[in-house]
């Protein structure tokens, strides 16, 4: 086997989640933020698909998850829940969440944010904010033995065996207690320990347990308090632990990853397209892994082919990685003049798995890519992006930059206690650190948390804070903990209308022309001559893929655009792929080829087949990027408008895809027709009354976040056409009922504002 890919991607939850459990090869647990807990069913084995259900719904925040094997008062297990209700509710998996649970666990002052079962199944171990951890008996509900003696939250608790107790705290220690309640030993530990896991026996290491928190550092142990090794590789908080069958170890964290582990040594890192990895379990029966995260989404992810996602889905799933914003201030400081560029890349290997390198692309983006010792290669995780809400103009803070640094009187006289916040930052967890460093009542928390969310929620990247003083809100705005309404925000600037075209032209120039060279030599070898190109034609692509790479687009020859065509619209469908790429740069970059191009583009795309039903996803995706380009020149432009049914028609069929990058892809298409009809000389009420109406399916079928917002801004940037187009939104197509979806499935600050917006027009 090699190694883990994608098995299902699992959505459903409406918040971040926080636990998971996998019991069973057929079934998975989740529990979230959103106050529910979901059980999802395998209903196929190829590919993995699975079906969800409620099983429980609070009314608040659901932190911790675990699992009790099935016994024969129990035949199906018991699934256990805890969070922000202080209460442990558990319950059999075939119940739904109307019904009452078999035992509601109560003891706990406050969040539940730990929870394990022992491997015979017969104790419950809790963990909370109020420095406790709990045994209960299964069975025997009403009582517990409280594990006393912390200095602060138990974040992670342990059944290591029948006798002995393992727990991990925020005051920096890891303790050892007897089933008893006695405490065996205290071991401390150079931060706050956020996970716990138990390793199997005769573990290579020596070592019984490990360990992980905030330092990013895994910490191996032997029950009597020895530290025989640490891992040394995440970037950030590591939140999760679990063993694999085989003894390597599974971890999750902050730096947006998963890890693999063996032999003391990370042999893969899993990235995911969220801030957050905050959970995973492992299957014991196959050894397959699922994770929860800040995205709201859980995953399945398998080391054997029968197990994995089509090619299809890991793909997307990928390219989601590689699409992902990656927040500045969550990385080192960056020195974007010395970082190098793409050919680092190809002449540079990493040195371990999971290593990190900044790139300085071509077009100035810093990219970040990890080495995959696997592939042998550098893969792309994302773009590092400037903290959303900002221009750049930061507040600093105690050496430090933040987007906002916000006064906060805990009492009269006193001076105001400062809380720094980036808006790329988790709120929850900045709330619960200033509360933690300022050794304030964890009652504090949620409202604080509350206060960041809403004094935060809507900014944009390139939106601009105020930038007078420390206090963004004025020193009568301040917050003080208690205070039932916090302070509002001056009027934030509004989104719409649109007035910048945009356009989808990052690249990767060099391995775009190694493809080109690899699909020509494979034609040449199938003995396809008329299709392939001889070695001259091979140069004049290498000079045309240069000079885009170098900006030098005047310097391509317009009559050399025809091989462009050529490897674009006449190699076989798994072949044109590298040549589209090539083409959709070439729209964004020369409007002189553009001219050049007969009969007209969209004409040349269809007549290749590009908008088929059975045209690989990919290939569609990357015509409709180059329909995007076109509106980067003028000549472009021209030819949008002038070609403008052929292209709706084209496209229409795809504004109900399921595939991320097509979806993204048109939406983006739709706000730069939307820009185009909003100048005199191009307007054209049938027109956008014709994208309102497709933009409105978009709204009610999409998922993605980036489509969805792409959708409402190009939605509002037609309705600021006037109140004849406000009307036809309202009366015509639904549009009250697409916002409204769009609110519910995507629920981001800022679709919420642009939705905001256009209800103003609206009403």
């Amino acid at each position: 086997m090699g190694d883990y890919k994608l098995s299902a991607s699992l959505e459903g939850h409406e918040d971040d989640v926080r636990g998971v459990a996998f019991p069973h090869p057929n079934f998975v647990v989740s529990a979230s933020r959103d106050a529910t807990v979901r059980l999802w069913k395998l209903l196929s084995q190829t590919p993995p698909t699975y079906d969800d259900t409620i099983v429980s719904h609070g009314t608040a925040f659901v932190n911790s998850l675990a699992f009790v094997p099935p016994s024969s008062e129990f035949p199906e297990g018991l699934i256990v829940s805890g969070g922000q209700d202080t209460i442990i509710d558990v319950r059999q998996p075939a119940k739904a969440g109307a019904d009452n649970a078999d035992a509601l666990l109560l003891g706990h002052g406050h969040n539940v944010c730990a929870l394990d079962v022992s491997e015979d199944g017969k104790l419950i171990i809790s963990g909370s904010w109020d420095h406790d951890a709990r045994i209960w008996q299964v069975g025997k509900w009403e009582e517990s033995t409280v594990l006393q003696g912390h200095g602060a939250a138990v974040w992670a608790v342990l059944a290591y065996d029948k006798e002995t107790i393992i727990t991990g705290c925020a005051d920096k220690a890891i303790r050892v207690f007897h089933t008893s309640g006695k405490l065996i030993r205290r071991l401390k530990v150079g931060d706050v320990v956020r996970a716990l896991c138990r390793l199997p026996p005769k573990h290579p290491s020596g070592a019984h347990f490990a360990s992980s928190g905030n330092d990013a550092v895994i910490r191996l142990w032997t029950i009597d308090g020895r530290e025989v090794a640490q891992l040394h590789g995440h970037e950030s908080f590591v939140y999760s632990l679990a063993s694999l069958p085989d003894g390597s170890i599974v971890s999750s964290g902050e730096d947006r990853t998963a890890r693999i582990w063996n032999n003391q040594q990370c042999i893969q890192t899993i990235t995911h397209p969220a801030i957050s990895v905050w959970c995973v379990a492992v299957s014991p029966d196959n050894g397959d892994i699922v994770t929860g995260a800040s995205d709201r989404i859980v995953r399945v992810f398998s080391k054997a082919k029968e197990r994995q996602a089509e090619e299809s889905k890991i793909e997307e799933f990928n390219e989601l990685v590689r699409g992902s914003a990656i927040p500045k201030e969550t990385l080192p400081n960056i020195n974007k003049d010395a970082l190098p560029g793409p050919e680092f890349l190809t002449s540079k290997s990493g040195t371990k798995e999971g290593q990190v390198q900044m790139i300085k692309e071509l077009n100035g983006d810093v990219c970040a890519y990890t080495w995959s010792t696997a592939a042998n290669q550098w893969v792309n995780v994302g773009t590092v992006v400037e903290g959303a809400g900002t221009d750049g103009k930061k507040i600093s803070h105690e050496g430090k930059d933040y987007d906002f640094v916000f006064d906060v009187d805990i009492e009269e006289g006193k001076p105001p206690l400062k809380l720094p916040f980036n808006v790329t930052q988790n709120p929850y967890e900045v709330a619960r650190k200033f509360c933690a460093d300022n050794k304030l009542p964890i009652t504090y928390l949620d409202q604080v948390t509350n206060f960041i969310v809403t004094n935060t929620q809507g900014t944009t990247i390139g939106q601009s804070q105020n930038q007078a003083g420390a206090d963004p809100w004025g020193t009568e705005n301040r917050y003080r903990p208690g205070d039932d309404t916090p302070a509002q925000p001056a009027p934030r600037p509004k989104l719409l209308p649109q007035k910048e075209y945009l356009d989808i032209s990052t690249a990767n120039h060099k391995a775009m022309f190694k493809k080109l060279q690899e699909f020509n030599q494979s034609l040449i070898d199938d003995g396809s001559k008329d299709l392939s190109l001889n070695p001259n034609d091979i140069e004049v692509l290498d000079s045309i893929v240069t000079n885009l790479e170098k900006g030098k687009s005047s310097s391509i020859d317009p009559d050399s655009i025809s091989l462009v065509l050529k490897t674009a619209t006449t190699w076989p469908a798994d072949k044109v792929l590298p040549g589209l790429d090539v083409l959709r740069l070439i729209t964004a970059s020369s409007g002189t080829c553009v001219e050049q191009i007969s009969p007209p583009l969209p004409h040349i795309l269809a007549d290749a087949k590009l908008f088929e039903p059975s045209t690989p996803p990919n290939n569609t995706m990357m015509a409709i990027r180059a329909f995007v380009n076109l509106f980067k020149t003028k000549p472009g432009r021209e030819l949008a408008n002038a070609e403008f049914e052929t292209i709706h028609k084209l496209c229409k069929p795809y504004t109900t895809s399921t595939n991320r990058n097509t979806i993204v892809a048109l939406t983006t298409l739709y706000i730069n027709f939307a820009v185009l009809l909003s100048a005199p000389e191009t307007a054209n009420a049938d027109r956008a009354l014709t994208l309102l109406d497709d933009l409105s399916d978009i709204l009610k079928s999409a998922r993605d976040s980036e489509a969805m917002y792409r959708a409402v801004v190009a939605a509002g940037t037609l309705f600021a056409l006037g109140k004849d187009f406000c009307e036809a939104g309202r009366d015509v197509f639904g549009y009250e009922a697409a916002l409204k979806k769009a609110e519910e499935t995507v629920r981001e600050p800022r679709i919420r504002n642009v939705v905001a917006e256009i209800r103003n027009m609206l009403e």
